[in-house]
């Protein structure tokens, strides 16, 4: 499996670093913002080729894939050509900052049949796995969801602290985690409500946010979003189930009484992100429509949609 990653960040080299343990693949391409960082980056993990432009990748004959780590703003359309190119694709993130361009993503898959995943990590944490895994061994129902997205980003930097080129977005990026997971958990969503505190002057975003949703199976979440917040940074989630209660944080999960429960036997790996790129890789190879595919979370962007037209009402 020949991959090129475009978007050589904090997040893409999260990515490399997975792609690197898995058999059989290749980083061929690094298209970056920068030659500079393109180049650097592909002298580290092996990629004979750089660039700064998507196209340059999109050409080779030897590249079956294509990962994309780029601006939130650029997802939808480089999924698009990366599939009129005949490039499976993988979209970090949120696949789109709308609900018409994620159903044009869905419609160009189609069209295609090539694999389009979308990097929706907490299907592929092992904490979110042990968890749906008693759901769907009928061991647990979850009553409610209580989860905290926390930041500290008063300024445009990224998980590394270093300038952005872009604007981060509470709604279209860091909500979807949370929305696609609680359908994925509790069953597809029916309700949904939200509230967003003042804009940043300079950036153009609320950086508070609260969001309510129920499923049809009348679970409910309450998930609470910002980038104001001085303090343990992450997402936090607490699952209470009508037979148990547990706090997932990434990859770890703990008892509702701080007790840690052994993941490490879930999947072959204790990281997400490795996970969900094995993901991708195996579904490709077996031709089957991969978890967290354009189809299977596409019901997450159309509330996503609901909300921001619930906001700007």
């Amino acid at each position: 499996m020949r991959i090129a990653l475009a978007g050589a960040g904090a997040f893409g080299e999260k990515h490399l670093d997975g792609l690197k343990l898995i058999d059989g693949v290749e980083i061929v391409s690094i298209i970056s913002r920068t030659a500079e960082q393109a180049a650097a980056v592909a002298a580290k993990y092996g990629a004979k080729h750089s660039s700064t432009e998507l196209d340059d990748a999109l050409a080779r004959d030897d590249v079956d894939a294509v990962i994309l780590c780029t601006p939130t703003q650029m997802h939808a359309s480089q999924a698009i050509a990366c599939m009129a190119a005949g490039k499976h694709v993988q979209v970090e993130i949120p696949l789109a900052d709308s609900w018409a361009d994620s159903e044009a993503v869905l419609a160009k898959q189609k069209e295609t049949g090539l694999t389009c995943m979308v990097g929706h990590t907490r299907r592929f944490n092992p904490s979110h796995q042990y968890v749906h895994n008693k759901i769907k061994a009928g061991e647990l129902n979850v009553q409610q969801m209580d989860v905290q997205t926390y930041f500290f980003r008063r300024r445009n930097i990224n998980a590394k602290g270093q300038p952005r080129s872009w604007t981060d977005h509470l709604l279209w990026h860091h909500a979807a985690h949370t929305v696609d997971l609680f359908a994925y958990q509790a069953g597809p969503i029916v309700k949904a409500n939200a509230l967003q505190g003042p804009m940043h002057p300079e950036l153009g975003i609320a950086m508070d946010m609260s969001i309510q949703l129920q499923s049809e199976s009348g679970a409910i979440c309450t998930l609470s979003l910002s980038f104001n917040n001085d303090g343990p940074l992450g997402t936090y989630f607490r699952y209470i189930g009508d037979t148990g209660t547990y706090l997932a944080r990434y990859d770890d999960l703990f008892t509702g009484k701080e007790e840690q429960i052994d993941v490490s036997k879930v999947d072959v790996s204790m990281n997400g992100i490795e996970l969900q790129d094995r993901e991708f890789v195996s579904a490709i190879r077996e031709g089957r429509e991969p978890n967290s595919s354009v189809g299977k979370v596409l019901d997450c962007y159309r509330v996503l949609g609901e909300l921001e037209t619930q906001l700007q009402g």
